[in-house]
């Protein structure tokens, strides 16, 4: 289309199209409402960039295609901000709270209003625009000079390049790591062997300092803007009003706020904000009160290192008390040895566990932890229970240090560290732990899905050597069946008829259950639907697979290395001589941006039981048309569709506005979507 339009229609295209997108991701990140599919979005993307290899002269820094640059950061240059960027003083209780009201009535006067606003636990960073165009954004540093982080901070989608108005403004905000993605970013960790981050505000911490913005990218980073520098031409008189100039400019602001003029109105939001905090998607630490008009601010001044007009309520620490009585060390089906506490019970962050992290010996050496002693453990990310301390002074005399193994558990093989990474691994390939997980991760439900199938018929598997790789299982027979331990006729057919049903699934299930290192049922789908085959997928290149959007170079080559080994090659030519389906049955990325339903686009979060559908059957049905399903609800949430015993998921749709749609409403339009 491009190539048919003169120069300058190519110009007044390319600039129609930058302020296009660049609305279209204003109204998806900032104000949760998009107005088109992303499939329109990816086309116009496209066509930009074709319009800006052809002519790089034309790119701008406004452009949407500047967000994730190829440039690599040789270092961080220091930043000197024009006002300081001040830390607030705390505050732990009512009678704290109490006084620091009391203090400003009598400075300002009985009118004194405060604007109370949670406190994201994440990176606090300060942004420079002039005339509407985002120019420069720093860390806080040590308040006065920090580092200037432009480059990584485009990667951030709810940070406005141009704003809405011609406006020159200094703006602070903070990035936080989202709770789902912290959550999926360790998991990926473990599977590396890396150390997991402690929570996601050193997640997105050092996600900015990447020398790389395209690894910054991968970190889906958010923010919300808070405070901003009055000038000439912005001089909003209340944080109220400060909120509203800064929406209208653009920015994202917390909604979650509330203006309050006593101490029972502002402890009365704390406690609301402190019940709500573990349905939140992002982390808080406490509430902020401020004086919410800019001419007693002023009044009030500032401390050499905090206002006066300002404090922070924290929220009492997420840490318990508890025992630590045992440590059990278990076997994954990638070798990695993991230790986990076992520990007396205790309620932590609305549920009870007994079992916490200890990630790896690194962390046990450096927290000396022993048996008996008294451990203090969160969630990690309101979702990970782990041990994050030792109380020394509780130490027993009887306290044992533990025992790290240096033999596997399982099949007594020497352990190692490989390339100096932190995990302990069995690199025995016939350690029974690991064949075990392999199998119970092959028959699981997101990979092959054979029902009927479970821990206790794989070991008689084993035991009696009627398997010894995956295609053996499509050699059994009914007869094979019979001669296991309480195995009569029906339970041997049913067995059976699953692992012949399970011949004909699509592509990215036993590109899953293969459990090719780093590749999730995620990367399975996205590679799947790209080259639809397995034998293109064992054909394509480090370089083809690593073009896949949300296909990293760790997942490309260790694709690649799996698929270059020549038993796998052996094992996957056994699998098509026994009739299994290597193809993609789903709709391709191409199909997808093309169709159009009701679940088109739509983000959708399922909970509770259904009794017509699985959850993983009612997931596969969505994604096939197009929606997408995610574990938690937010403001980006389209619907949430709620079964039997729904239970926080509803009610914070309920908090959000967001449509519930009965099972009863959900088969209806996922049918009439399929016909």
């Amino acid at each position: 289309m491009t190539d048919a339009l003169s120069v300058e229609q190519q110009k007044e295209r390319l600039n129609r199209l930058i302020k296009e997108l660049n609305e279209y991701a204003y109204q998806y990140y900032v104000l949760d409402q998009p107005t088109i599919s992303d499939s329109e979005y990816d086309q116009l993307y496209r066509e930009l960039e074709t319009i800006e290899q052809q002519h790089p002269e034309w790119i701008t820094p406004q452009s949407p295609t500047q967000r994730v640059g190829d440039v690599l950061l040789e270092g961080f240059q220091k930043v000197e901000h024009d006002t300081p960027m001040y830390s607030l003083s705390n505050a732990f209780n009512r009678q704290e709270i109490e006084s620091f009201i009391d203090r400003v009535k009598k400075a300002t006067g009985p009118d004194v209003t405060f604007m109370c606003e949670c406190k994201i636990d994440g990176l606090a960073i300060n942004l420079n625009y002039e005339e509407g165009q985002f120019v420069q954004g720093a860390t806080r540093g040590d308040g006065t000079v920090g580092e200037d982080i432009t480059t990584n901070l485009k990667t951030i989608r709810s940070l406005p390049l141009t704003l809405r108005k011609n406006q020159t403004v200094e703006v602070r905000g903070e990035v936080y790591m989202p709770k789902a993605v912290f959550a999926q970013l360790n998991e990926e960790r473990d599977l590396e062997g890396l150390p997991p981050f402690a929570n996601p505000r050193n997640a997105a911490a050092g996600g900015l300092r990447q020398v790389d913005p395209r690894q910054v990218a991968k970190r889906q980073l958010n923010m919300f803007v808070y405070s901003a520098s009055l000038n000439d031409t912005f001089q909003p008189q209340t944080q109220e009003e400060l909120f509203q100039q800064l929406d209208a400019l653009g920015f994202r602001t917390n909604s979650l706020n509330r203006l309050c003029q006593t101490v029972d109105e502002v402890m009365a939001f704390i406690d609301e904000i402190s019940q709500k905090r573990h349905n939140l998607p992002y982390e808080i630490d406490g509430v902020v009160v401020k004086v919410d008009q800019f001419n007693y601010q002023e009044q009030l001044g500032y401390t050499v290192k905090a206002p006066r007009w300002a404090i922070a309520y924290k929220f009492p620490a997420q840490l318990e008390e508890t025992i630590l009585r045992e440590v059990e060390w278990t076997v994954g089906r990638t070798g990695v040895v993991t230790p986990t506490a076992l520990m007396d019970p205790v309620h932590l962050a609305g549920t009870t566990v007994q079992r916490a992290s200890l990630h790896n010996i690194d962390l046990i050496q450096t927290l000396d932890v022993r048996l008996g002693d008294t451990i203090t453990v969160h969630k990690a990310g309101d979702i990970i229970p782990e041990v994050t301390g030792v109380i020394l002074e509780k130490r027993p005399e009887e306290a044992k240090p533990l025992f790290i193994p240096t033999h596997c558990p399982e099949c007594d093989h020497e352990l190692v560290r490989i390339n100096e990474e932190v995990a302990l691994r069995c690199v025995n390939p016939l350690c029974p732990a690991q064949q075990m997980a392999q199998w119970i991760h092959f028959v699981s439900r997101d990979a092959m899905n054979i029902s009927g199938i479970g821990e206790k018929m794989i070991q008689q598997f084993l035991k009696q050597e009627l398997v010894q790789t995956f295609p053996d299982l499509y050699r059994l027979t009914k007869e094979d069946f019979l001669t296991l331990e309480r195995v009569g006729e029906k339970t041997a057919q049913n067995m059976y008829d699953a692992i012949q049903q399970s011949k004909e699934n699509s592509l990215e299930r036993l590109l899953f259950g293969l459990g090719i290192h780093h590749i999730g049922s995620k990367a399975a789908l996205l590679i799947a639907q790209r080259f639809e085959t397995m034998d293109r997928i064992q054909q394509s290149t480090a370089q083809e697979i690593s073009n896949i959007d949300g296909i990293g170079d760790i997942i490309s080559q260790s694709l690649v290395m799996y698929m270059s080994d020549l038993d796998h090659q052996k094992m996957i030519a056994e699998f098509k001589e026994l009739g299994v389906n290597l193809n993609y049955l789903g709709m391709t990325q191409e199909d997808l941006n093309q169709q159009d339903n009701f679940w088109t686009g739509k983000t959708v979060v399922l909970t509770g039981t259904l009794e017509q559908l699985t959850r993983n059957e009612a997931k596969q049905r969505l994604q096939a048309l197009g929606a997408k399903v995610t574990g938690s609800v937010s403001s980006n949430t389209d619907i949430v569709v709620a079964g039997e015993k729904a239970g926080s998921k509803l009610t914070r749709a309920q908090e959000l506005g967001i449509e519930v749609y009965t099972e009863e409403m959900f088969m209806e339009q996922l049918i009439e979507s399929e016909g």
